[in-house]
């Protein structure tokens, strides 16, 4: 027998490494199971169903929170706008209402500064009376009672109709007193007591011998008629006004010490005459 001759092995089998391989390739088919049944296309299914159940209530929760916050911003500008248009209103009445008191304050400044106009007026009317009165007082003082007629004296005339009432209710005044504003029955003031003479036929005269003086047609001294106003001083500032009778004679009320008289007119010659009628 060859010494290279094959020769049984009489070594026992490794039981123990082929339970040992049989027990790894278990746990290797096991854990592929187990990998296999975790594998991505069941866990994308798993996913899938937890998104089902878990992403639907966080979607419905981000659109009602965004249509609050837009219910919210609308909200925000309408008040805004109900405020802006709150000031506007505000700013358009308080500027009307400016408007309103400054026409009234206006109105009520021009009415004073009217007042006062008519007031300084009156005053100077007031005070070119006296001065008329002192002046017609020296005067008086200066003449005889009965002066001489002189041959500038206009012709006497017989006054007839309006004016022959006039001159009658004039002469009829003669001895009341001077007053100063009075307009009668029983006192005159000059421009008083032309006012009433005029008034008997109907015609308004203006109240001051400043304004008479200007009523009515000038007309020279030489040409006056009975009926006429004759005035001293200038025209339009007048400080005295009578009325002519005819026969050169004049009646007025001329100051307080005198009252109203009958003169001729060259004891107090006139500046220019009026005619009314």
């Amino acid at each position: 027998m060859s010494s290279k001759a094959h020769i049984r092995s009489h070594r026992k089998p490794r039981r123990g490494n082929t339970l040992i391989r049989s027990g790894v390739a278990g746990g290797v088919f096991t854990t592929l199971a187990v990998t296999g049944a975790a594998s991505p296309s069941s866990a994308a299914g798993q996913a899938e169903a937890t998104d089902a159940t878990v992403e639907m209530p966080t979607l419905d929760g981000l659109l009602t929170a965004s249509t609050t916050e837009a219910a919210e911003a609308t909200r925000t500008l309408a008040i805004q706008y109900n405020v802006e248009a709150a000031k506007e209103s505000a700013a358009a009445k308080a500027k009307k209402a400016a408007a309103e008191a400054k026409k009234k304050a206006d109105e009520a400044e021009a009415e004073r500064k009217a007042e006062e106009a008519a007031e300084a007026r009156a005053r100077a009317a007031e005070r070119a009376e006296q001065e008329r009165e002192r002046v017609t007082a020296s005067r008086s003082a200066e003449r005889p009672e009965a002066p001489a007629t002189t041959s500038t004296t206009p012709a006497p005339s017989t006054a007839t109709g309006s004016a022959a009432a006039v001159v009658d209710f004039a002469r009829a005044q003669v001895g009341k007193a001077y007053v100063m504003g009075s307009t009668g029955p029983n006192a005159y003031d000059c421009s008083g007591l032309t006012t009433a003479a005029f008034r008997q036929v109907g015609v308004g005269l203006p109240r001051t011998s400043q304004q008479q003086s200007v009523t009515g047609t000038q007309v020279p001294l030489s040409q006056v008629q009975p009926g006429d106003i004759l005035y001293w001083g200038s025209a339009g500032s007048a400080y005295h006004v009578a009325i002519y009778v005819g026969d050169g004679k004049f009646v007025g009320a001329q100051n307080s010490s005198t009252g109203v008289v009958e003169r001729d007119m060259s004891w107090d010659p006139p500046t220019g005459a009026v005619r009314v009628l």
